[in-house]
């Protein structure tokens, strides 16, 4: 993936060249198909010319705000340079980069605006990535109204938190999602996971998040084996579990669940794309998803 491009409009191109080598990045004359062309590759992207151009360009492109590009806005002046799309997720501090070329951030993200930090921002600082998205409305809101607590849990520890608590963990590209029979080990958890690893060709290294049922509470088998990976484990309510779609039947339904394995995965990824299906390594289950 492409870090940053700039684009601009053929009459403001000697300028975009100059921001673009103090970026460090690759400039691009406007054309019609100019950012269908980047807003997948690119982490950013800088445009010079009209804010109206962007939007019309950038609206049907657009996904969900965590994987999105950080798009950001220089007036053709270049007084202003203002995030438009992605602000907590780069855009923010790519304004404020630019303010050393003499440019003035248009900062518009409520908590920024007025001074008071965001998840995303502590998850930035401290190399982690956000499990529950959904979380961070809540409380970045509170955010705005006093000080919110951040809790360090060190390993191993085990978390029970509502809706309005995000939870960061180190960063990671892939969730898990395990089931399992009542009374599984550790060990064959352990060389399930491996094995499906191995299938899908990741690294315990690249895992975001493990996730199972919280039926599964009590089965040590799980827990120790995440621990032995030395993972992070989440576990989900039936709720959570049963509003994700796109997976395969699965005899959980006993269970009033529509799944384990992949919808668990599912529901704590970032894309929400399966790229291995549920697969069942004896008394254990394992699906992966990104």
């Amino acid at each position: 993936m492409t870090d940053t491009v700039v684009i601009a409009l053929t009459r403001f191109l000697p300028e975009a060249e100059r921001i673009a080598q103090f970026l460090h990045a690759p400039c691009h004359e406007y054309t019609p198909d100019i950012f269908s062309q980047h807003f997948f590759t690119a982490r950013r992207i800088i445009a010079l010319m009209s804010m109206g151009i962007v939007v019309r360009k950038c609206a049907p492109l657009l996904s969900d705000k965590w994987t999105d590009p950080a798009v950001v806005v220089i007036s053709p002046d270049l007084r202003y340079a203002i995030p438009l799309l992605g602000g907590h997720h780069g855009a923010n501090a790519l304004a404020k980069e630019l303010s050393a070329l003499g440019m003035q951030p248009v900062i518009t993200t409520a908590t920024e605006a007025t001074g008071r930090d965001s998840v995303e921002a502590i998850a930035d600082r401290s190399g982690c990535d956000i499990v529950n998205r959904d979380s961070t409305r809540q409380v970045n809101g509170a955010m705005l109204d006093a000080d919110v607590p951040v809790h360090l849990v060190p390993s191993p520890g085990i978390v029970i938190a509502g809706p309005g608590v995000s939870f960061l963990v180190k960063k990671g590209e892939y969730s898990v999602g395990v089931g399992c029979r009542k009374g599984v080990d550790a060990g064959e958890v352990v060389d399930a996971i491996r094995d499906a690893f191995s299938s899908a060709g990741i690294t315990p290294e690249d895992v975001l998040i493990y996730a199972t049922t919280q039926k599964k509470f009590n089965e040590t088998g799980i827990t120790d084996a995440i621990t032995t990976l030395s993972g992070n484990l989440i576990f989900l309510d039936d709720e959570t579990i049963n509003a994700q779609t796109g997976t395969a039947p699965s005899q959980a339904t006993r269970l009033g669940l529509l799944g384990v394995a992949e919808p668990c995965a599912l529901a704590v990824s970032k894309r929400k794309m399966l790229v291995m299906g549920k697969k069942v390594y004896g008394r254990v289950t394992v699906a992966i998803a990104h």
